[in-house]
């Protein structure tokens, strides 16, 4: 959970859930510390991988089964190896691994896009190319 700072939580999906439903088991997670999360609904949440604002309507096996990339990379990658890359690191190729994503509410987000990190986040489109990295090794 992302309010300017991290909180962060694991939740179990399971194949074909959508990203609604996930944030639906995120926002009943965060009730029980967070009292604002009880009026809120799920719709009223983003999800937000590798600077891109997944719909809602998209299911994590279909991002993980099409491979979908980011602005950094694979959006899902469950075969990452250690960085084994010695000396200095070039941010142009991406690691092979897959870093957390943010749940946040859409009013903290309207509240703040205009400030890093939210400044650099936009809707996901599955048609558009986000980079041109390659992957090490």
């Amino acid at each position: 959970y992302w309010d300017g700072s991290g909180h962060r939580r694991n939740v179990v999906c399971l194949k074909g859930d959508t990203i609604a439903h996930f944030l639906e088991l995120v926002r009943k997670d965060l009730a029980k510390e967070f009292r604002e999360m009880t009026n809120v609904s799920s719709d009223a949440l983003l999800y937000v991988k590798e600077d891109l604002i997944i719909p809602q309507d998209l299911t994590f096996y279909d991002l993980i089964a099409t491979k979908a990339r980011g602005k950094s990379g694979p959006l899902f990658y469950f075969d990452a190896r250690d960085d084994v890359r010695v000396g200095a690191i070039d941010a142009r190729v991406e690691k092979e691994d897959s870093h957390p994503g943010k749940v946040v509410e859409r009013r903290w987000y309207e509240r703040n896009k205009h400030i890093f990190p939210a400044s650099r986040w936009e809707i996901f489109d599955p048609r558009k190319t986000y980079g041109s990295y390659t992957i090490h090794g």
